[in-house]
């Protein structure tokens, strides 16, 4: 029987200064994809794709991440393999590399894809479980899934489960799995239940989304290479303190902006960062709440480059000021968007 439907999933930030791979937030960009189920003969899906990186996005099912995921939540519950006579477009507004949590998306719409495809009527809680799998840092996954402004934690795995044999991996795309073929991946386990857990925090009205995404790439693999293996406890309680704290002043209203920009201070991972992206210490410092008004904090958006503000007023100004201070630093390109916090997460819409 032919039937169509369409997935959205929203982009998303993370960390959100010092709460490294702990909080996301999911905002109003979109990785969408109009899937229809018709009697044709394909046995794998045809894609064809839109928008941001359609031109680097494979089209082979069988080697795509979004598609991957989908055969990975079909054989893991007992389904072989793709319906056939699935064809799926995709339109994309989510720039690859730039810390917006592309992968992320890229594999939630797979989650909902194959839970659609195999009409195997699995929760959100349980398609975390299955991404967690995929990607074993929840901040993104779970916001583009729950939406809004979410912490996360997981659970450790055994070293058995750990292995994640026949299951494919987020952080090596575009390349993985180089061998991708039909019989790739054909007994992936179960996930394990409940290994991913999430509260949903309030978002204070008042607060606007500034992104300024530069023109150049940094790949979360190379952005997690810089970072040590081990930290100062003093560093270690100066991003707990203001985590605490961050979650907590982000809902409140009218919104403290002293409060927010110290909260939103980090040294996990912004400081050892700075080299992949030119200038990121003079762009975090070139605003603040006392030069200009309305600026709540500044961070690394994800792995980077692209900068997060966070504002209730003055946006094109405070924008502004960060695409010259990135021209002052040799970078000449920069597209500055003017966001929104979105709550509904990941959809299947008719």
């Amino acid at each position: 029987m032919s039937r169509s439907f369409t997935i959205r999933v929203p982009c998303t930030s993370s960390n959100i200064g010092p709460g490294f791979d702990v909080v996301g937030l999911s905002l109003s960009l979109y990785l969408t994809l109009s899937v229809s189920v018709s009697s044709a003969t394909n046995t794998a899906p045809t894609l064809a794709y839109t928008g941001l990186g359609a031109e680097e996005a494979p089209l082979d099912a069988y080697q795509n991440l979004t598609t991957r995921t989908a055969l990975y939540v079909l054989r893991s519950n007992g389904v072989p393999g793709f319906p056939a006579g699935v064809e799926i477009k995709v339109h994309n507004e989510v720039p690859f590399g730039r810390g917006l949590g592309s992968s992320g998306a890229a594999v939630v719409a797979g989650l909902l894809l194959g839970n659609e495809l195999g009409q195997l009527g699995l929760s959100k809680d349980r398609l975390l479980d299955h991404a967690l799998m995929i990607e074993r840092h929840p901040d993104n996954v779970t916001a583009a899934l729950i939406g809004g402004f979410v912490g996360s934690y997981l659970l450790d795995l055994s070293p058995e489960e750990e292995e994640r044999r026949d299951v494919p991996l987020s952080e090596v795309i575009p390349e993985y799995p180089p061998d991708a073929s039909v019989e790739w991946g054909k007994n992936p386990p179960q996930p394990p239940h409940g290994i991913g857990h999430y509260i949903r925090f309030d978002w204070a009205k008042e607060i606007k989304v500034i992104a300024i995404i530069p023109d150049f790439q940094v790949s979360t693999a190379k952005a997690r290479a810089v970072l040590p293996t081990t930290y100062s406890k003093a560093d270690m309680i100066f991003n707990l303190q203001r985590l605490a704290v961050l979650t907590t002043a982000l809902t409140r209203s009218p919104p403290d902006a002293e409060l927010i920009y110290q909260a939103m201070q980090d040294r996990v991972h912004q400081p050892y960062r700075k080299h992949l992206i030119p200038g990121l210490p003079d762009v975090l410092a070139s605003v603040t709440p006392k030069t200009h008004p309305g600026l709540l904090g500044i961070c690394l958006s994800g792995a980077g480059p692209t900068i997060l503000a966070l504002a209730t007023d003055n946006e094109h100004k405070i924008a502004d000021e960060i695409v010259q201070t990135f021209r002052k630093n040799g970078i000449e390109k920069c597209d500055a968007k003017f966001l929104s916090v979105t709550t509904d997460g990941a959809q299947v819409l008719p």
